[in-house]
């Protein structure tokens, strides 16, 4: 598979895992775990450094949403670009898990704090820090298992 396939379909389990990590979102804001995700708390930052002053909310709202889309995407697509190696469905939601983990930390313990969207989380007083991760090994585990199925031969 050349790694212009590998892309493709990585972006696709990446759009299917942002699409699963939201509604878990939606689950955990309903549960009143989370009141504003990362995306949320990007577009935040970017208002406060006037960047997005003459904006309605409705525009805000859907930058936010491009935003997380668009940061998934491009998270399955490099995903797909480095799995070369493939196994079962059971492996490759593991696999997809762990990268999604990598994925969430790489942004909360780098450019989310350095653009000073938020501490990191080792800084962060409340458990709720977990809640990212759990949606992140969601998220990854859909992208293992969309990927699984988008790479398999003769599918």
């Amino acid at each position: 598979m050349t790694a212009k396939e590998r892309a493709l379909k990585g972006a696709v389990g990446g759009a299917a895992g942002t699409l699963v990590l939201s509604g878990l979102r939606e689950a955990f804001a309903r549960m009143g775990l989370v009141f504003e995700t990362a995306p949320m708390q990007v577009v935040d930052r970017a208002e406060e450094l006037g960047l997005v002053d003459d904006w309605s909310p409705r525009a805000l709202r859907l930058l936010t949403l491009v935003a997380h889309v668009a940061y998934g995407v491009g998270a399955g697509t490099a995903l797909g670009l480095l799995r070369r190696k493939r196994g079962g469905a059971a492996p490759e939601a593991a696999v997809g898990s762990a990268m999604g983990v990598l994925v969430w930390g790489a942004g909360w313990s780098s450019w989310l704090p350095l653009s000073g969207v938020h501490s990191p989380p080792w800084e962060q007083q409340s458990a709720k820090v977990l809640l990212p991760v759990i949606d992140h090994a969601v998220y990854g585990a859909t992208w293992g298992l969309i990927n699984w199925r988008l790479t398999r031969r003769g599918a």
